[in-house]
C-alpha cells in the first residue's frame, strides 16, 4: 500500500540530507519519482543539505497542481512509483490535499519533509495539514542542540544579532531583509522563551550583569 509519510524535525536534524537519500535508495532499486522543494536556501529547484549535498528538483509554486503534474509525467511516458517532497511546509493545504490524492488513487508513495512549527512556534498552515492527513508522521532521530547542549524544539529567527519573534511567516535564512541580516537558529525551549541566543549568550558572559538563567551554588 502506498502511504503519506511526513518527515519532521527542527532545523539542522537532517531532513534535507534524509530526503536526497531516500530518493537515491529509490532510484537505485530501479524505480522512479519526482522531487520537490520550494525556498531552498540554495536557490530555486534545487534540494541541498548543509552536508554539501545537493539536487536538481521541481520547484513548488503556490499555484503549481501535483495532481496534474504527476499525471502529466505518467502521461507522456515516464515511471512514477514515489514523489519526494522537501520544505514541505510551505506547500499550500490544497497542495497537500493534491499528494495525499496521488497516494490514494495513483498508488504512489510520497515522502514529506519539514519543520512543524515557524519561528513565532506556530504550526505551517502546510505542516498541519500533512499531520492531520498523513498515513504517518515521523520525528526524525537526528537531534538538532541548542548552544547550551540540550536537544532544541524551536526554530528562532535572528535579525542581525536579535531575536524576533513578529514578521512574516516565510523569509528564506541567510539572506538580506531592508538594513538587516535574516538567520535562523535552533533553541531548547527554555532558551527560546528567554529570547537567548547564542550571540546573546555570549555576550551575556562577558557582562557583569547577573545570566538569565540559574547558576547552581556551591558551598564551600
Amino acid at each position: 500500500m502506498a502511504e503519506l509519510v511526513f518527515f519532521s524535525g527542527t532545523m539542522d536534524s537532517g531532513k534535507s540530507t534524509l530526503a536526497l537519500q531516500m530518493e537515491h535508495n529509490h532510484r537505485a532499486r530501479g524505480k522512479g519519482g519526482l522531487i520537490f522543494t520550494k525556498h531552498d536556501r540554495a536557490g530555486e529547484a534545487v534540494v541541498s543539505s548543509r552536508l554539501g549535498l545537493s539536487r536538481r528538483a521541481i520547484e513548488v509554486t503556490d499555484t503549481l497542481d501535483f495532481w496534474d503534474t504527476v499525471v502529466g509525467f505518467v502521461t507522456e511516458g515516464h515511471r512514477v512509483d514515489f514523489v519526494v517532497c522537501d520544505e514541505a511546509q510551505f506547500y499550500t493545504p490544497r497542495q497537500i490535499e493534491q499528494l495525499a490524492r496521488i497516494v490514494d488513487e495513483m498508488g504512489v508513495d510520497v515522502f514529506a519533509f519539514g519543520i512543524m512549527a515557524d519561528f513565532r512556534t506556530e504550526l505551517f498552515p502546510g505542516s498541519r495539514r500533512l499531520v492531520e492527513l498523513a498515513d504517518r508522521v515521523q520525528v526524525l532521530q537526528v537531534e538538532a542542540l541548542c548552544w547550551c547542549g540540550v536537544r532544541a524544539t524551536h526554530n528562532a529567527r535572528v535579525i542581525d544579532g536579535e531575536m524576533v519573534i513578529e514578521g512574516d511567516q516565510v523569509v528564506v535564512g541567510d539572506t538580506a531583509k531592508g538594513s538587516g541580516v535574516v538567520e535562523y537558529e535552533v533553541l531548547c525551549r527554555r532558551h527560546y522563551m528567554r529570547r537567548m541566543t547564542s550571540h546573546a549568550a555570549r555576550a551575556a558572559a562577558l557582562s557583569p550583569d547577573v545570566l538569565p538563567f540559574d547558576v547552581a551554588r556551591q558551598d564551600g
